[in-house]
């Protein structure tokens, strides 16, 4: 049997940190704290196999690219890269982990339709040997081909619908859809597909159907006549991916410029603040040196004046001590009212001050120095700092001239990608039209002989026989009638419907319905992608005496507290490959056999799928 095997979910962007996680080839467990992405990867898995429409979480918004690793049977490494809210996916022939920037091997449509050529579906549907077999979708008999999605709802089970009331095997609650799930389950049990069967209409259903397709007809004129180009889908797709390509340079070089300006300013900030600084000391400083200078010239006029006092006393003999100028008698002839006493006084007076005010001048002197030389050295850093403020002037003005450009080129660039868009999600609505009009073509009223739409017992108590060991397996009680009633559709577990059951049970019964569907196609060699994807198969499971309540009365299967270890030691056994989502902590000896993810914040746990932010 061809299987399929996951390595790896990554989600990738030009400027944010890679978000990825890796699968091992046998069980892989994701488990920890709520809120950390773990229910977010179960999700973009089913979206990256083929799924129509993914709820973005904050945290995935800005990343470009999601990849999800591939290996074939054969050990071929293939990546699937989609852009998020796009129908395209790009294929490549390797093992890709980060921003891919080469140009895809080919490309195919997320989306199987009637008239869909290369579609994701026939890719993958056909390296399995699986692109031949057809279903019925309705009763009179008209067949379409099986589609990758038909499998992968049975195979990877969010958590959303772990615990819906609906029947795991149901993927609508449409009539059709019905029908589809009987005949998918028919075909994956009995490995028999549907024959296309030729219908006929009654006239009044082609009265109906050929006024509903005329409808249709006018509305995809009118959206086409809306299309600003005649590029096909395809060179749309194209011309986007190389706009996106443009718009991440641009984006790259704008904040790079951005960051440049805005370290330029930062910088001319500072500077001015200095500059105003110096400015206030250079004019204290100034102040200073110019009064100091008033002062060593009122200091220098005094010495001046007093040498000259001095000197007109020399001349004079007022200074002299001894016999008088005036009458010539001897000193100690001299009678005591004699002018010597102050004479000498007078002497003695002017050298003193003549002394003081040379001592306070040269005290002034260093300090007149020191402030010029604080002077000088403030106005070289004013220069300096002026020089500084015009080179940052300069260079401001360039990034604000090299902003410009790139910022209206950006414009244009996105104005441009605004119109593809319009233009690729009115191709997706014609698409969508020529879908349904397709199907109003196919639509048959009554086939010439009515199909098969049962399931032969034989095959029917086989997986039944296998879903009951599934659940005794897990050592889940009260079991021994387990099986799939093909009638209602449904799963039957000690003589009550699994809708009918509390969200544990629900759980429980899904997760081992998915289980034994996958072991079942595996010993029959039926379709089947060879893995299982479960989120919170066990999360809502209690046990018999536990506090908690469920959320349906009068469940009452006793369940016991080591379902969740045997589930857990069972799923070690799968000959595929099982990854699991839960909260809770699996058994300790069950982690070093598994590759294992554990996220939450305690130490060496992973933030969560998407890198914590700083």
């Amino acid at each position: 049997m061809a299987d399929l095997r996951l390595t790896h979910l990554t989600y990738a962007s030009a400027t944010k940190p890679l978000a990825t996680v890796d699968f091992g080839p046998s069980l892989t467990v994701v488990y920890g704290a709520s809120d950390t992405g773990k229910s977010f990867i179960a999700e973009s898995i089913e979206y990256m196999l083929g799924g129509s429409k993914l709820d973005l979480v904050s945290e995935a918004k800005g990343y470009s690219q999601i990849l999800l690793g591939l290996e074939l049977d054969d050990g071929t490494p293939l990546t699937l890269l989609r852009v998020p809210d796009s129908n395209t996916i790009h294929v490549h022939w390797a093992d890709l982990r980060e921003l891919v920037t080469r140009h895809s091997d080919f490309d195919v449509t997320a989306k199987h339709t009637a008239r869909s050529k290369n579609s994701l579906s026939q890719f993958l549907l056909g390296h399995l040997g699986w692109n031949d077999l057809r279903i019925r979708t309705n009763d009179a008999g008209a067949t379409r081909e099986l589609r990758l999605s038909d499998l992968v709802h049975l195979s990877v089970v969010p958590e959303n619908r772990m615990v819906d009331k609906r029947s795991p095997a149901l993927h609508s609650s449409s009539a059709n859809g019905k029908t589809a799930a009987a005949s998918v389950m028919r075909l994956l049990l009995t490995g028999e597909g549907d024959v296309e069967v030729n219908t006929g209409m009654n006239p009044g259903q082609r009265r109906v159907n050929k006024g509903q397709i005329s409808l249709l007809d006018r509305i995809i004129v009118d959206l086409q006549n809306k299309l600003s180009t005649s590029e096909n889908i395809q060179e749309l797709r194209d011309r986007h991916r190389r706009l996106q390509t443009a718009i991440d340079g641009y984006s790259r070089a704008v904040e790079t410029i951005t960051q440049q300006h805005l370290n330029s300013v930062a910088e001319r900030m500072s500077i001015t603040e200095e500059l105003a600084e110096v400015e206030v000391r250079l004019a204290e400083v100034g102040d200073l040196v110019s009064r100091f200078a008033l002062l060593e010239e009122q200091y220098r006029s005094d010495i001046d004046r007093l040498v000259m006092v001095t000197e007109a006393g020399n001349l004079l003999g007022f200074f002299k001590v001894g016999t008088c100028v005036f009458c010539g008698a001897e000193p100690e002839h001299q009678h005591p009212d004699h002018s010597e006493r102050e004479t000498t006084q007078l002497h003695l007076a002017v050298e003193t001050e003549v002394a003081k005010t040379t001592s306070l001048l040269d005290d002034l002197r260093p300090t007149t120095r020191d402030l010029r030389s604080q002077l000088e050295e403030l106005i070289d850093r004013r220069n300096e700092l002026k020089a500084s403020a015009a080179r940052l002037d300069a260079d401001i003005s360039v990034t604000r001239g090299r902003l410009a450009p790139l910022r209206e080129d950006m414009d244009q660039h996105l104005e441009v990608r605004s119109a593809i868009e319009r233009d690729l999600d009115l191709h997706q609505r014609i698409e969508e039209l020529e879908e349904r009009r397709s199907q109003l073509d196919g639509a048959a009223a009554t086939p010439a002989h009515r199909p098969a739409d049962y399931i032969p017992n034989g095959a029917l108590s086989a997986f039944d026989e296998v879903l009951k060991h599934t659940l005794e397996a897990w050592k889940v009680p009260s079991v021994e009638y387990a099986e799939y009633d093909q009638y209602q559709m449904e799963i039957r577990a000690g003589n009550r419907l699994r809708a009918s059951r509390g969200k544990g049970v629900r759980s429980v019964l899904h997760s081992a319905f998915t289980t034994a569907l996958a072991h079942y196609c595996r010993e029959h060699d039926r379709p089947h992608p060879g893995l299982v994807v479960l989120d919170s198969p066990v999360v809502t499971y209690r046990g018999p005496h536990s506090d908690a309540q469920d959320d349906a009365p009068g469940d009452d299967v006793p369940m016991t507290s080591t379902v969740v270890d045997h589930f857990y030691r069972n799923m070690l056994t799968f000959p595929g490959q099982v990854i699991i989502f839960e909260n809770p902590d699996p058994p300790q000896d069950l982690i070093a056999q598994a590759r294992t993810h554990r996220f939450g914040l305690q130490e060496g746990d992973r933030a969560g799928f998407f890198p914590a932010r700083r």
